[in-house]
C-alpha cells in the first residue's frame, strides 16, 4: 500500500512536533522510524492514523487523506498504540469477536493461533493482563486483521526477550512476506536490524537520513573498518545530544 508523507508539519502551541517530515516508505518495506523520546515519532503515527490533522503538508494513504477519509481507510490499515488500551472488564475473546465484526477479512483462527503461541487465554480479563500480554493482544487484533498497512508505535515496549524476538522473527517478517507495507517505531534496534529494510532517524521533528538499510550501512564504511550496526549509525545521527 501506497503511502506518501511530504513536508509534513504539526505543531502544539508554539511547540514544532514534525517540521517539513518528507519520508519515502515503499511498499511492501519494513521501515523502522527511529528517534529519541520527543524527536515526533508518535505524531507521525497520529497524523497516519486520521487522529491529528497537519498543519501543514501532505499526508495520504492510498491516494487517500487520512484526516477526512479515516473511516474508508480503515479497512486496509492496521495500528497498535504505544499504550494498550481496552475496556478492563471484557475478556481477549470478546474484544477479538467486538473488533472483527468491523473487518470483512477477520482471521479468528490466526487470533486466537497467536495467543495460543504467547500463552494468553481467550477467557483473561483485559485488565488483569500484564503490559506485555496487553501489547500482545493489541499486536494479535492487529495481524488478524489482514492488513496492506500496517502502523505499529514501539511494539515490543514491555515484552520479554522471548516475546519481543518472536514478534520480529516470525509476525512482522511474516507480513512483509506477503507483500504488507509494515511502518514501526522502536527503542530495540539489535532486534529491528535483523528485519528492517528500510530506516529512518528523527531528531527534533526533523529526518535526519533514511534509506534502505544496508545502503546506510555500507555508506558509513571507512578504510578499515567494518559496516556499523544500526545502533551505531542511530547514535551517530541522533545520540550526540543530552536532549
Amino acid at each position: 500500500m501506497k503511502l506518501l508523507v511530504r513536508d509534513l508539519t504539526v505543531r502544539y502551541g508554539r511547540t514544532i512536533a514534525l517540521d517539513r517530515l518528507s519520508l519515502n516508505v515503499p511498499e511492501g518495506s519494513v521501515y523502522a522510524l527511529l528517534g529519541r523520546n520527543g524527536s515526533g515519532k508518535s505524531s507521525l503515527m497520529r497524523a497516519l492514523l486520521g487522529h491529528r490533522k497537519p498543519d501543514t503538508g501532505v499526508v495520504e494513504i492510498a491516494g487517500l487523506d487520512p484526516w477526512s477519509a479515516r473511516h474508508r481507510l480503515m479497512t486496509s490499515v492496521a495500528a497498535t498504540p504505544e499504550t494498550p488500551d481496552a475496556p478492563p472488564a471484557m475478556q481477549v475473546d470478546a474484544i477479538g469477536k467486538f473488533v472483527g465484526s468491523f473487518h470483512r477479512r477477520w482471521d479468528a483462527a490466526g487470533f486466537r493461533g497467536r495467543l495460543e503461541r504467547f500463552g494468553i487465554s481467550m477467557n483473561h480479563r483485559f485488565g488483569a493482563l500484564s503490559r506485555g500480554q496487553k501489547s500482545l493482544v493489541m499486536l494479535s487484533l492487529a495481524l488478524a486483521q489482514q492488513p496492506e498497512l500496517l502502523l505499529l508505535d514501539d511494539p515490543t515496549l514491555g515484552l520479554d526477550p522471548v516475546a519481543r524476538r518472536f514478534v520480529f522473527d516470525e509476525l512482522i517478517t511474516e507480513l512483509a512476506d506477503r507483500g504488507t507495507t509494515v511502518l514501526l517505531t522502536t527503542h530495540d534496534l539489535e532486534g529491528i536490524e535483523r528485519i528492517a529494510t528500510n530506516v529512518g532517524i528523527l531528531r527534533k521533528g526533523k529526518l535526519l537520513v533514511e534509506g534502505e538499510i544496508e545502503t546506510l550501512r555500507a555508506s558509513a564504511v571507512t578504510a578499515g573498518s567494518e559496516a556499523p550496526t544500526l545502533e551505531a549509525l542511530f547514535f551517530a545521527h541522533a545520540g550526540s545530544e543530552a536532549n
